[in-house]
């Protein structure tokens, strides 16, 4: 059995009294991100067998509404690391891939049976994305079960009117999210999480003690790992200065508007979101 208290401590820095994590959990409560590759390759092998246990993901009514592009040309993962500026080590994993919701899919199979697509939504677009998400996770999951290591960029939307031209996205097709991908360099602290009393809800949702909760969790990360000014969000909006706590740091990003125009290209990739 693994140390249960041990990795619940890790992870959201209090003890979870009369939690048991079973020793096939506790690599997902382990997980950690990797941003640092080794020169070693992802075989094609190997690969094809992780894609194949994102393909066994759920699906939306068995839709399948999503598609995977598998980058490996350097220069071209490269090319995203340079748009996006701020994450040079995605140009030093030697898998890239760019997690798609596809609605194109479905179009054309309505087209091949001869009959109208008519679910054009806003419905549509989430199924799309939530397929998609799904299928990244089991990805992740497969992956760093084996050592291999990982990390979501969802900054490939910023750039999305280069980033979809470069793999040839067609109409109805989006990127969810970009995934580096191979063998970490080391392996990173683990993150702090919200604890769960914030998160989990029985029965019916309640944030009456989200304040008090929150200042706790502020107090315990800043005392692991403070903010540092390098990770404090929007300094062109709001002064840089000490002491900011996660909290504080999530209202500065969210503040200001972050890929505004993002409901405008959907809708000249054909989506409706109706």
């Amino acid at each position: 059995m693994a140390d249960s208290q041990a990795l619940l401590g890790a992870r959201f820095g209090i003890d979870l009294p009369g939690t048991e994590v079973p020793d096939a959990v506790a690599p997902l409560i382990d997980r950690r991100v990797a941003r640092r590759y080794t020169d070693q390759d992802v075989p094609d092998s190997l690969l094809d067998a992780l894609l194949a246990a994102a393909q066994s993901a759920p699906a939306k009514s068995d839709l399948q509404q999503y598609s995977v592009v598998v980058m490996r040309d350097r220069p071209r993962i490269k090319q995203i690391a340079d748009w996006i500026g701020t994450m040079d080590w995605i140009a030093t994993a030697p898998v890239f891939l760019v997690w798609c919701g596809d609605m194109r899919r479905g179009q054309r199979l309505c087209a091949l049976h001869d009959m109208p697509h008519a679910n054009n939504n806003m419905d549509t677009f989430l199924n799309t994305a939530v397929d998609c998400t799904l299928a990244m996770g089991a990805f992740m999951a497969g992956a760093e079960a084996i050592g291999l290591g990982t990390c979501p960029i969802s900054y490939v939307r910023s750039h999305i009117e280069r980033v979809s031209p470069l793999l040839g996205l067609p109409s109805g097709v989006y990127p969810v999210a970009g995934l580096s991908v191979g063998w970490p360099q080391f392996r990173r602290p683990v993150s702090m999480r919200l604890p769960p009393s914030v998160v989990v809800h029985r029965e019916r949702y309640d944030d009456s003690a989200l304040e008090t909760e929150v200042a706790a969790y502020d107090q315990r990360r800043n005392a692991r790992d403070p903010v540092a000014a390098a990770g404090l969000k929007n300094n062109d909006v709001y002064p840089p200065r000490d002491g900011v706590g996660w909290s504080e740091n999530v209202a500065r990003q969210l503040s200001v508007p972050e890929r505004f125009g993002f409901s405008t290209y959907l809708k000249t990739k054909g989506f409706d979101l109706a």
